[in-house]
């Protein structure tokens, strides 16, 4: 997700088989998924125990096809069509689709109007006949996709000075479009996007067609892996798109705004060997295409959708952070294509798998490249962990977000908090094993999602021995364990409470 909460000077960054379903989370919902169809509509979800109603059981998305037509304006709804072909894994007399900020118009599932009505953030959709366990399914949503947000909505659609583009982590995919959004439920996603000719769009995936039509063109982008519902991308705007090759001849397109792409391409031509040295790391680039979207607008984050990593412009062209840091933001955001996009978390709890690997990455290539030993930022942070882990949870069990705030997971315990664990690791099985690991981690896991129990079985499987005793403590002690070969590291004095941190 996001890294960059920015309130002080140098702010901390921040599927070809189906997914796997988490059985704690299906346990908590499969009792209200067969709910007969004169029961009032309620709104469901997976359990997950950092978002309860994110998500909804009976079903398995394989794709979505996306239509938005952009009015020329963003400050009007845009005209959209959801269709969602899934498959059953019980009978349903109602399905349940996460979805909260549009006007619903007409749905269908496979080709027959069906009844619909709200519950919560839900859409329950009625078939005129019940669907059976194991049965393929369409549904067709007709609705409206509003780029204003409502009140205690936050995410989604994101204005720009010229357009939109999208910031859906971690639960506001369906303020933009009616969909199963958890990450846990992969799925292909193709897009349609209607615009006036002077606009140009881009979306996850790579172009197939551009067709012109009464001053109007339709971009059609599809992805060729699977993709979490809050890593989905599109940009509308007033934008180049600049193109390079990238290792191995990866396809690398960058969206900029068209007055500023010359000022930026000093920092767009570091993205190749950005990608280079990841792979020395972990292994091929996971995606079809890669590049970065420069939007003009004010998030307070950067965030890191898939094949397309969405950053402020302002970050490249205001000198209020030093080069290599913001260089490190870079390859932050990169690094979750591997750590979070092509591995997803199996649940939200899980969140300190994507950033704790991105912040390592990070700090790898700012110790590599720009001479900042990591050792003193691991260190640092050792001394901040106890208080972050008050304030924020243990890294892998984080509290649950602040009342409107849902991004508030988003706490240095799953950044540095969670890198620190990764520290801690490598000191305690060695340098080889450690790099070992995280090869077999993204290959194994590849376009599908994983969990906490899964990296310790795996960290247990290459290093040759039992790693739960020593894991746990990490993952979910209230207070930090002492630092394998650095026994004189200790926790800072407790300070005052720091003030509030501004979300987007």
């Amino acid at each position: 997700m996001p890294l960059t909460l920015r309130t002080g000077p140098l702010p901390r960054r921040s599927r070809p088989s189906r997914p796997r379903r988490a059985a704690a989370l299906l346990a908590s919902a499969v009792s209200v998924a067969l709910l007969g169809a004169s029961a009032p509509p309620v709104p469901l979800g997976l359990g997950d125990r950092l978002f309860p109603y994110l998500g909804n059981p009976g079903y398995d998305v394989a794709s979505y096809d996306l239509s938005f037509t952009y009015p020329g304006r963003n400050d009007k709804p845009l005209q959209a069509v959801t269709t969602i072909d899934a498959v059953t894994t019980a009978d349903l007399d109602r399905v349940n689709l996460d979805f909260a900020h549009g006007k619903v118009q007409s749905v269908e599932v496979d080709g027959r109007p069906a009844d619909y009505a709200s519950a919560g953030e839900d859409l329950v959709v009625t078939p005129g006949r019940p669907l059976r366990k194991g049965s393929w399914t369409r549904i067709t949503v007709r609705h409206t996709s509003d780029p204003v947000p409502a009140k205690d909505q936050d995410g989604g659609w994101v204005r720009t000075s010229d357009g939109l583009a999208m910031a859906n982590q971690a639960d506001a995919a369906h303020l933009v479009f009616p969909c199963n959004d958890h990450p846990s439920d992969k799925a292909m996603f193709t897009f349609h996007v209607t615009a006036p000719d002077d606009y140009t769009v881009v979306a996850n995936g790579l172009p197939t067609e551009a067709a012109r039509t009464g001053g109007r063109t339709t971009w059609t982008y599809r992805t060729q892996h699977p993709m979490a519902t809050e890593l989905a991308q599109v940009s509308i705007g007033h934008s180049a798109v600049l193109h390079r090759k990238g290792p191995h001849g990866l396809p690398v397109r960058d969206v900029v705004p068209s007055a500023d792409a010359k000022k930026l391409e000093p920092w767009l031509a570091r993205t190749p060997d950005q990608i280079a040295w990841l792979e020395s790391k972990v292994g091929t680039f996971p995606f079809e295409t890669y590049g970065v979207l420069m939007a003009q607008a004010t998030t307070g984050f950067e965030l890191e959708t898939q094949t397309l990593s969405l950053f402020e412009k302002n970050l490249f062209t205001q000198p209020a952070y030093p080069k290599w840091y913001i260089e490190s933001i870079m390859v932050h955001e990169l690094s979750h294509q591997w750590f979070g996009d092509s591995v997803s978390p199996r649940v939200w709890s899980d969140v300190w798998l994507n950033e704790g690997h991105a912040t390592w990455y990070e700090e790898l290539y700012t110790e590599e490249k720009s001479h900042h030993p990591m050792i003193d930022r691991m260190k640092a942070a050792y001394g901040e962990s106890d208080a972050w882990r008050a304030s924020g949870g243990p890294p892998a069990r984080p509290k649950a977000p602040a009342p409107g705030q849902k991004i508030s997971i988003f706490r240095p315990n799953i950044y540095d908090g969670a890198a620190l664990i990764l520290y801690a690791l490598r000191q305690e099985i060695g340098k080889p094993a450690f790099e070992r690991l995280e090869r077999i981690w993204v290959q194994r896991h590849r376009d599908g999602d994983a969990g906490t129990a899964d990296f310790v079985r795996l960290a247990s499987a290459v290093a040759g021995r039992d790693l739960t005793g020593f894991l746990d403590p990490w993952l979910y002690g209230e207070k930090t364990p002492p630092m394998p070969g650095h026994p004189d590291w200790k926790q800072q004095p407790a300070k005052q409470a720091p003030r509030k941190q501004a979300h987007k």
